[in-house]
C-alpha cells in the first residue's frame, strides 16, 4: 500500500484522523486518508447492531452499500482544497474486507431482538395492526381496518335487529294482554248476564209460586163470558165519559162469585148500576158487582168462589153482562183486569 501511494502526486498537508482541534476559535480540523482493513472493522455489538431483516432485502443491501461506501472513502480519501484524482481501490483491499454476513451474525445471534429491532423490521403495511388483529391472523393494516369496520357494522346491525325483536315482542305482549283483557271482560259480562238471567228466572219462579198461592185464594167473578168493554174506554154510554170497570158479557142468570173472602157491606138498587153488591176484602178493597138480575147473599161473610148473585141487564145497559169495578180502600176505581192478573188469575 505504501508503494501505491508513492506513485501519485504529493498529497497536501494532512493530520492523522482523530478528534477535532481548534486554535484560537478557528476550526483547524483536517482529515486524512483511512483505508479500512479487516483489523480496523469490528462487528457492531449491543444496541447499535444492524437490525436483521427477515427474509433478506433492504437491511442486508444497506449494510453492503455502507461497507462499499466506507471502502470507497478509504481508498479515494476526502477531497481537499486542491482536488486530487481518485485513488482506485486495490484488489487486495477488496479481498481483505470481511464478509458482510459476518456483520449480521455474531456471538449475540441467539439474543432476542430489542424493541428497536422489531420496529425497524416491521413493514409499513402492518402499521395500525393491533394485538387482537394479529391474534386473529390479520397482519395487513387495510385488511384490519376493513375487518373492524365490518365488525362495527355487524354490531350495529345486531343491535338494530335486537331492538326490532324487542319492539315486536313488546307489541306481541301488549296485544296478548289486550286480548286477555277483552276475553276476561267478555267472560265477566257473560257471567254477569248468566247471573242476571238466573236471578230473573228465580224471580219469575217465585212470582209464579206466589201467584199460584194467590190463585188458590182468588176466583174469577163469573164463567162462560166474553169481555166487551175495558177500563178507561170512552163513550156516550157512561155518564163520566169513560168506562170505570170491566164488562163480562154472559147469559142472564149466569152465577156471579166472590173473587175473595170478605164481607158484603151493601146490596140493592143503585140507579144506572141496577142491582149492585159491594164486597169489602180484608185489605179494604171494595169489589162492585153491577147490573145483577138477582142477589143471593146481601150481607155477612162470604168465602172465595161463593155465589153471591146472577148476571142480569138492570140499570143503564144494552144487554146482559156483569159490570165489575175494583176500588182500593173504597176510593177511585182501577183497572179490574190488571188487578185480577196480579192475583194470579188469567182472563
Amino acid at each position: 500500500m505504501a508503494s501505491a501511494r508513492s506513485q501519485t502526486s504529493p498529497a497536501p498537508e494532512t493530520t492523522v484522523f482523530g478528534p477535532e482541534e481548534t486554535t484560537g476559535g478557528t476550526d483547524n480540523r483536517t482529515w486524512g486518508e483511512w483505508n479500512p482493513t479487516a483489523e480496523s472493522i469490528r462487528p457492531v455489538r449491543g444496541r447499535h447492531r444492524v437490525a436483521r431483516q427477515r427474509g433478506g432485502g433492504f437491511a442486508r443491501s444497506s449494510t453492503v452499500l455502507g461497507v462499499g461506501v466506507m471502502a470507497a472513502v478509504g481508498a479515494g480519501g476526502i477531497a481537499t482544497a486542491q482536488e486530487k484524482p481518485p485513488v482506485p481501490i486495490l484488489a487486495g483491499v477488496a479481498d481483505s474486507l470481511p464478509d458482510v454476513g459476518s456483520l449480521l451474525s455474531d456471538d449475540d445471534s441467539d439474543k432476542p431482538d430489542s424493541p428497536e429491532d422489531v420496529v425497524a423490521a416491521t413493514p409499513l403495511t402492518s402499521a395500525g395492526v393491533t394485538a387482537a388483529d394479529t391474534a386473529a391472523g390479520t397482519t395487513d393494516a387495510g385488511e384490519a381496518l376493513r375487518a373492524r369496520i365490518m365488525e362495527q357494522a355487524e354490531q350495529q346491525q345486531a343491535a338494530a335487529e335486537a331492538a326490532e325483536r324487542a319492539a315486536a315482542e313488546k307489541a306481541a305482549a301488549e296485544a296478548a294482554a289486550k286480548e286477555a283483557a277483552e276475553q276476561q271482560e267478555k267472560a265477566e259480562a257473560e257471567k254477569e248476564a248468566a247471573r242476571k238471567k238466573a236471578e230473573e228466572e228465580a224471580a219469575k219462579k217465585a212470582e209464579a209460586e206466589r201467584l199460584a198461592k194467590l190463585a188458590a185464594s182468588y176466583s174469577l167473578p163469573t164463567s162462560s163470558y166474553t169481555l166487551t168493554s175495558s177500563f178507561g174506554q170512552s163513550g156516550e154510554y157512561w155518564s163520566s165519559g169513560q168506562h170505570t170497570g170491566l164488562d163480562f158479557a154472559a147469559p142472564t142468570g149466569t152465577p156471579v162469585k166472590a173473587v175473595h173472602g170478605g164481607t158484603i157491606t151493601s146490596a140493592g138498587w143503585s140507579g144506572s148500576y141496577g142491582y149492585r153488591i159491594v164486597l169489602q176484602l180484608e185489605d179494604g178493597t171494595e169489589i162492585w158487582y153491577c147490573h145483577l138480575s138477582s142477589m143471593t147473599v146481601t150481607s155477612g161473610e162470604v168465602s172465595t168462589g161463593e155465589t153471591i148473585g146472577r148476571v142480569g141487564a138492570t140499570g143503564n145497559v144494552t144487554g146482559p153482562h156483569l159490570h165489575l169495578e175494583v176500588r182500593p180502600g173504597g176510593g177511585d176505581p182501577i183497572d179490574p183486569a190488571a188487578w185480577l192478573r196480579s192475583k194470579g188469575l188469567t182472563l
